[in-house]
């Protein structure tokens, strides 16, 4: 290899790595993921685009000022779950209902594991 083509091959492994790390950090952020806990129990929930666009935001205060407004929200639940070659991911499970409740908090939920947007 010259001087150049080695130049080349680092700059095209850098920039492909580059993009699979935005790649993922783009399925993270078109999926934002939340958890909602109550005195029973709790939920992994995620935000779908038309999710997104009926709350007016992505974020926990979108959430709330949701449920304070029309009472109740629906979004997907999310669940770990294995993919085709085995490795773990968050993926939609099902349509829930979240009704609003005081005892009720919305908390943003990170995870390392890559995310499913829903269909």
């Amino acid at each position: 290899m010259t001087l150049s083509s080695r130049r080349l091959f680092s700059l095209s492994l850098a920039t492909g790595t580059l993009l699979a790390l935005s790649g993922a950090a783009f399925a993270a952020e078109t999926t934002p993921l939340f958890k909602i806990v109550t005195v029973k129990d709790e939920i992994v929930v995620g935000l779908s685009p038309q999710d997104v666009a009926a709350l007016g935001g992505s974020d926990v205060t979108a959430i709330g000022k949701a449920l304070k407004g029309k009472g109740e929200v629906t979004l997907w639940r999310y669940a770990v779950r294995k993919a085709a070659d085995g490795a773990l991911e968050q993926a939609p499970v099902a349509r829930v209902s979240i009704l609003g409740n005081d005892s009720l908090r919305v908390e943003p939920y990170t995870t390392p594991l890559k995310i499913i947007a829903p269909q």
